[in-house]
């Protein structure tokens, strides 16, 4: 398999098992996992009501950009840095976009 079907696998893995959690009995909420393969964005979502509020929040959101995986947002715990680690993904293939460029090259991941 390729490596960046392999990443997609990887990734689609790690979210679906987000997703499988339910933190809230509320009737009108749920967690939501989006794919988009085609322009490789993927995203895990709470959205919903507890009345009176919205729900609404993106607890991960990762895409595939120059063959790396640029960690857009993760509020998880534990991190999906680590699930996708652990799937065998190098430190060298994965950019924690959350940090400014600049801050980047100091972190253990890729720059971009």
């Amino acid at each position: 398999m390729d490596k960046l079907n392999e990443y997609r696998n990887s990734i689609e893995e790690v979210l679906n098992w987000y997703g499988q959690f339910q933190p809230r009995e509320c009737e009108e909420y749920e967690r939501q996992v989006l794919f988009d393969r085609e322009r490789d964005h993927y995203l895990v979502l709470d959205v919903g009501w507890d009345y009176p509020h919205r729900i609404y929040n993106c607890l991960v959101h990762l895409d595939i950009k120059g063959g790396k995986i640029w960690v857009q947002e993760d509020v998880t715990d534990p991190g999906v840095v680590g699930r996708l680690m652990d799937r065998g993904i190098p430190r060298e293939d994965i950019v924690l976009a959350f940090h400014a460029p600049y801050k980047r090259p100091y972190t253990e991941f890729a720059a971009a």
